[in-house]
């Protein structure tokens, strides 16, 4: 039996492996950084336009920030974008009834720079998640056709619009996304973060995205968007999921069922970002959208059976094996272990992730589906986890 069981956990943590191994590649950022004469690397080709990726610079971007107390990063996040060269820019930060000095903040960065402008969001209305508000509101209010979404918390590089806009030029996608380096302080950061790397890279077959507009294959990171006004009033605006705290992958669904096509990439080189500073917020910030993934009725339960069957069942099994002496089943388990943690070890080594989380994986698998089972409960009994001193609008 203990043979059977390690040979099933085995195969089990093969499949994550080998889509890792495989997705890895695929998903760093295309588009390398411009040299001095503005030239663009080998990977320039014409949009489905026929526009090279050079003619979207002479566009402009508009930098959209939807903000709710964020006095601690909300200066360094627009400071950075700012910071941006070879493509003319605004930054809009919507303060969404902040209780902090986020507008004074704001308004003080207005005051020396004229690219940056701040607006005052309106009263949320009812059925409306208040960054989604936020974001339309945003959109309603720039100057330029090329759109940037990014969370209060994000802090882009030099050079990071440019390249976003050569890659959107050149995918011809309507939407964009990719996700920012992810910083961790705390243990549970470096446990729980990089997990949404494992399940992405892990069981979301890239290249059957890319080549599949169905909404189901939609993955995306809601830190950083980028957009076209065109493609944003087809798919809807972030009217089309006004209600979701989940746009990383409810908003690329809305533009795939508008039948424009979405993708995703690493921007460890393009933008930093640390989503939360403690234990708690890690926790709660879980919790707060889980039933929108994997905490779904419908998918809670296989991907409770693939994240425990080949990153806890393997530990567990190599355990008792070890105890009882059966050394064939004991190879096999701790075959499973080395194999479960690969995409781990790819992930701290290709997208500079914590090898503390590396080590610590089988126990930080163990609390995240945990976390997913929580959230699940908290729904079917009615329960909304507060964020921001808001529950779900």
């Amino acid at each position: 039996m203990m043979l059977g069981l390690a040979i099933g956990s085995l195969l089990i943590a093969c499949l994550p492996a080998i889509m890792f191994a495989k997705n890895i590649s695929a998903f760093l950022f295309p588009i390398q950084t411009r040299n001095q004469d503005h030239e663009v690397s080998d990977h320039e080709v014409s949009d489905h336009d026929g526009t090279t990726a050079h003619d979207s610079h002479q566009r402009g971007v508009s930098v959209l920030i939807p903000a709710r107390d964020e006095q601690d990063g909300i200066a360094a996040s627009v400071n950075a974008a700012l910071q941006n060269q070879g493509i003319s820019l605004e930054v809009l930060v919507l303060d969404d009834h902040s209780t902090d000095g986020t507008a004074q903040i704001v308004k003080q960065i207005a005051e020396t720079d004229s690219r940056v402008r701040y607006l005052s969001g309106e009263e949320l209305p009812e059925g409306w998640n208040g960054k989604q508000f936020g974001c339309k509101q945003l959109a309603e209010a720039a100057d330029y056709p090329l759109l940037v979404f990014i969370d209060a918390d994000v802090r882009l590089k030099s050079d990071a619009l440019q390249r976003l806009a050569d890659c959107y030029a050149a995918t011809g996608v309507g939407l964009l996304s990719v996700f920012p380096h992810q910083e961790t302080g705390t243990i549970l950061e470096k446990w729980i973060i990089p997990l949404m790397h494992f399940v992405l890279l892990g069981f979301c077959p890239l290249e059957r995205m890319r080549n599949d507009s169905s909404p189901a294959l939609a993955a995306g990171c809601g830190q950083l968007f980028m957009t076209e006004q065109q493609a944003y009033q087809t798919a809807g605006t972030h009217a089309a999921i006004r209600g979701s705290r989940h746009d990383g992958v409810k908003l690329p669904r809305a533009y795939r069922a508008a039948g424009l096509m979405s993708d995703v990439y690493d921007g460890c080189e393009l933008a930093d970002c640390r989503m939360y500073h403690s234990a708690s917020e890690v926790v709660r910030g879980v919790l707060k959208n889980a039933t929108e993934g994997l905490a779904d009725i419908k998918l809670i339960f296989p991907f409770t059976i693939l994240l425990l069957g080949g990153s806890v069942l393997p530990v567990i099994l190599l355990v008792l094996c070890v105890v009882q002496g059966n050394l064939v089943a004991a190879a096999v388990a701790a075959t499973a272990v080395i194999v479960g943690h690969v995409p781990r070890i790819l992930a701290a080594i290709r997208l500079r992730q914590s090898w503390l989380g590396v080590i610590c994986h089988a126990p930080a698998t163990l609390l995240f589906v945990a976390l997913q089972w929580v959230a699940l409960l908290n729904h079917l009994s009615g329960r909304q986890v507060a964020w921001r001193g808001r529950t779900s609008s």
